[in-house]
């Protein structure tokens, strides 16, 4: 009689890892306009009027403050655009990305 040996199947699961998130950071300087400012963090990240002026009130008594967390690509074209927009104006504004932990 030949023996018959049975194994369990084995399903593996492939699980898909979530990307790693970025801080999109607003750094204070003594030169930009406040309000330069507020209407950058309203055009390029999309805050309303009363988000911008707080997240902007917060980096200039702190000297930096969070404006948002996205996915690496994202934090850092958000944070070029927004930095270069104020280049163009002659201002000194910078924003700056690192991961979130």
């Amino acid at each position: 009689m030949p023996e018959n040996t049975t194994r369990p199947r084995t399903q593996v699961k492939l699980q898909t890892e979530r990307p790693k998130l970025y801080k999109v950071i607003l750094v204070n300087d003594d030169f930009t306009p406040r309000e330069f400012v507020v209407t950058v963090l309203k055009g390029e990240f999309k805050l309303s009027e009363d988000q911008a002026h707080k997240v902007m009130i917060t980096a200039h008594r702190h000297g930096v403050c969070v404006v948002a967390v996205f996915t690496r690509d994202v934090a850092e074209t958000k944070a070029t655009r927004a930095t270069d927009a104020a280049k163009d104006k002659g201002y000194p504004l910078l924003f700056t990305t690192e991961p979130e932990e």
